[in-house]
C-alpha cells in the first residue's frame, strides 16, 4: 500500500504544476490536493512566523500555524490556474486573512491596548489633518498631553496590534475582490487586472498615502511587507535597535491608517 502511495507521488512530481492545478480545477483528485498541502505546508510556516513578529507571548506560534493551515486549504479550493497570478502570491494572503480572522475572533488584544492604539491612531489623524503634513513624534506626544519617551513606550506596547490592522479591508467587492493595506504594501503586481475601477482608485489612495510617509518609515514597510526581512534584519540594515525599528513599524501603521481614515472621509 505505501509503495503504491509512493509511486504516485512520485508519478505526481514528474508533471509540472501547472497541468496538476488544471487537473485538479476538473477533477478534485484527493491526491493531487495532498500533494499540493505537502508542497505548501512550509508556506504556512513561514506565513505565521511573520505574523507572529510583535505577538505578545500569549499567542503560540503553532496556533498561528493551524490557523493558516485553515487559509491554504481554502487557497487550494479556489485558486483559479487561469488568472495571472501565482498560486504562491494568492496563497500567502488566503493563509494570513485566515490567521488574522481567526485572531479576531479570539479577541487577543487587551481591551486597554486597543484603547490605545485608537487613541493614538486618532491623535496623529486629526493633528495631520491641521498641519497638512506627517507630524513629529514630539508633536504628536504634546498633543496627547505626554512627553516624548513614554509616547514612544506605548507605541512599542501596541505594536502587535499595526500588524492586525495591516489586514483591514478598505475595498471589497466579492469574496475573490479585496484590498487591505497589507496586500498593497506586498503584493503590488499581483492584482486581478480586470477589478472594477473604483477599487482601482483605492489601491492608488494606499500607495500614495505610503509614498508620503517619512523616508524611513517607508523603507521599513517594504523591508519587511516586500523584501520579507525580519525587525532584526532591518534594525541591521538601518543601524538602529530592534526596538526602535518596532517603534518606526508601528509609527508608519498609524500614520498610514490615520492619512487612510482622512482620504477616506473624503472619497465615501
Amino acid at each position: 500500500m505505501g509503495t503504491a502511495n509512493g509511486s504516485q507521488v512520485s508519478s505526481l512530481e514528474k508533471r509540472t504544476e501547472e497541468e496538476l492545478w488544471q487537473e485538479y480545477r476538473k477533477t478534485r483528485d484527493l491526491q493531487i490536493r495532498e500533494y499540493f498541502i505537502k508542497q505548501y505546508a512550509p508556506l504556512v510556516k513561514y506565513v505565521a512566523g511573520k505574523v507572529a513578529v510583535g505577538m505578545p507571548h500569549s499567542v503560540e506560534f503553532d496556533d498561528l500555524v493551524g490557523f493558516g493551515v485553515f487559509g491554504l486549504l481554502d487557497a487550494i479550493e479556489k485558486f483559479e490556474p487561469d488568472k495571472s497570478v501565482k498560486f504562491k502570491t494568492y496563497a500567502v494572503t488566503r493563509i494570513r486573512g485566515a490567521i488574522f480572522d481567526e485572531l479576531r475572533s479570539i479577541d487577543w488584544v487587551p481591551r486597554s491596548v486597543r484603547q490605545k492604539s485608537r487613541e493614538v491612531e486618532e491623535a496623529i489623524g486629526s493633528l495631520e489633518a491641521q498641519l497638512g503634513r506627517t507630524a513629529t513624534d514630539q508633536e504628536i506626544a504634546n498633543s496627547m498631553g505626554l512627553d516624548e519617551e513614554e509616547y514612544l513606550r506605548i507605541l512599542i506596547k501596541i505594536s502587535g496590534t499595526s500588524i492586525l490592522s495591516l489586514s483591514d479591508v478598505w475595498f471589497s467587492g466579492d469574496e475573490n475582490d479585496k484590498v487591505s493595506i497589507g496586500d498593497s504594501i506586498e503584493s503590488p503586481s499581483s492584482l486581478n487586472p480586470d477589478v472594477i475601477v473604483e477599487r482601482d482608485e483605492i489601491r492608488r489612495v494606499i500607495v500614495e498615502a505610503i509614498g508620503e510617509l517619512p523616508d524611513k518609515e517607508k523603507k521599513i514597510l517594504v523591508l519587511y511587507y516586500f523584501e520579507d526581512l525580519t525587525l532584526k534584519e532591518i534594525g541591521q540594515v538601518l543601524e538602529v535597535t530592534e526596538s526602535r525599528v518596532s517603534q518606526l513599524h508601528t509609527k508608519a501603521i498609524l500614520h498610514l491608517r490615520s492619512k487612510l481614515t482622512n482620504i477616506r472621509k473624503g472619497i465615501f
